[in-house]
């Protein structure tokens, strides 16, 4: 006996693991450039909290409280519970299973009554020669990894898109003043066409076409108040609460949050480490890398030990009186199964293969979600210089078509023209100033801002 347990030790201290050991990508393998196409500030930035750079208490408010209640996070960090006790599993295949049984008789016969009690112990063991339970506890860990970066993923996502809504609904409350002055205007307007038809100085056209302008004036507002509840009900959703809970907090005016005048992107290599949903496709890599082993290890025998220890007696005294046991060891192979095995192998190398061009895709997709946003971000900013011009030129000239319609010296139709340039111009100037803040966040997001890229996958059991 000893001498099989010892044969038994050196086999499993001899055990080797099957499959391909798993070294991540480097970075020139991915096509990733030294630097960005849009240029940027290259010193690297902690992006855990990118919001405050805001300035808006309102708005961080909201984001922690999605952190904290957001559902579809909830359910993320359901799956990632799900991941970890399958982690459980996989590192129970390392252990002897054992089980246990009793039992208690009784015969009845004549003048030959009796009680039998009876007690035993059964274990089995698989040994794990060739790592085929090694590579599938590797291939659960990686698991569990890329679902704790898909859920830090969907923060990401989640952090970004309460603060787009947030922004719009800022923007739409500025839209909405400005929609409420330009009504005003053109109330003045009919008012004013009216007078002169009046007196007789301009036909009925001119006030048919003040109250057309009117009309059109008005129109605009509740399209605005519809677009602003709809982002209110977002946030408030996106807070794990029901529609409307925040539309009277958000309804007080305030500003479109502006963010910061630079942004230090960093160079593109930081993007594998700042962006979850990159590491949860390298993750995803790593898990498929180690199944290859668990597949391949089904083509080797399997060793199995197995033994039982019981006992029996009429007493309870006499339960360890005598006991007895057995131990076997058994080892299986499969010599033919039409090759069933040899196909898995080759399945699951094709799926690794396939893994590695998730992760490839999804590199180069967030290196051009950051060159997307750096583009945005800086169209904004030029658009701003040049509607900024064009807002005071239009000022300028519905102020003196103004004063020219009163005094007989121009026609209502180019005053009309001109209160519709103007018009543009200051809801153009409003839409790019908030276009801004929308390109930072997206550039935020681009770059994985949201989350604490420094920590460590939190793979813990609940064991």
């Amino acid at each position: 006996m000893r001498r099989f347990a010892v044969v038994l030790s050196v086999a499993a201290l001899s055990a080797c693991t099957l499959g391909p050991n798993y070294r991540p990508p480097a970075p020139s393998s991915l096509q990733v450039p030294d630097s960005w196409y849009q240029r940027s500030a290259q010193e690297s930035q902690d992006l855990s909290r990118w919001w405050e750079q805001f300035d808006d208490p309102l708005l961080t408010r909201l984001i922690g409280e999605a952190s904290a209640s957001n559902l579809d996070l909830a359910v993320a960090s359901s799956r990632l519970v799900q991941a970890r006790e399958s982690l459980v599993q996989a590192r129970a295949g390392l252990v002897p299973t054992v089980g246990a049984s009793g039992s208690v008789g009784r015969s009845v016969g004549a003048g030959n009554d009796r009680t039998t009690f009876s007690v035993g112990a059964d274990a089995t063991w698989e040994i794990d020669l060739f790592g085929r339970i090694r590579r599938g506890i590797e291939a659960a860990g990686a698991d569990a990894e890329s679902v704790w970066y898909d859920r830090e993923a969907l923060r990401v996502a989640i952090t970004a898109e309460l603060a787009t809504n947030y922004v719009q609904a800022r923007l739409t409350q500025e839209r909405l003043a400005l929609a409420r002055e330009d009504l005003a205007i053109a109330e003045d307007n009919l008012q004013i066409a009216q007078w002169r038809l009046q007196a007789g100085l301009v036909s009925s056209l001119d006030t048919e076409q003040a109250r057309a302008a009117r009309a059109q004036a008005a129109a605009v507002i509740p399209g605005l108040e519809q677009s602003f509840a709809g982002a209110t009900y977002r946030i408030a959703v996106l807070t794990g609460r029901a529609p409307g809970t925040l539309t009277a907090e958000l309804g007080q005016v305030k500003p479109v949050p502006r963010g910061p005048r630079d942004v230090a992107a960093g160079i593109p290599a930081d993007t594998l480490r700042q962006r979850p949903d990159v590491r949860s496709a390298e993750r995803a890599l790593a898990a498929a890398t180690a199944r290859i082993g668990v597949a391949q290890a089904q083509l080797y025998p399997g060793l199995r030990l197995s033994g039982n220890i019981g006992t029996s007696a009429f007493s309870l005294g006499g339960l360890f009186s005598a006991i007895t046991g057995t131990i076997l060891a058994g080892i299986d192979q499969t010599l033919f199964d039409g090759g069933r095995l040899r196909s898995q192998l080759r399945s699951q190398q094709a799926a690794t293969e396939g893994a590695l061009a998730t992760y490839r895709q999804s590199v180069l997709t967030a290196l051009e979600d950051v060159e997307n946003a750096l583009a945005a971000l800086n169209a904004a900013r030029a658009r701003q210089v040049q509607l900024e011009t064009a807002l005071e030129a239009a000022n300028n000239s519905a102020i003196l078509a103004r004063i020219q319609y009163r005094s007989g010296l121009t026609s209502f139709d180019q005053l009309l023209d001109v209160e519709s340039r103007l018009v543009s111009a200051r809801d153009g100037l409003a839409s790019s100033r908030a276009d801004e803040s929308l390109a930072l966040v997206q550039l935020y997001r681009a770059l994985g801002g949201g989350w604490d890229a420094n920590a460590a996958p939190d793979i813990r059991t609940t064991r």
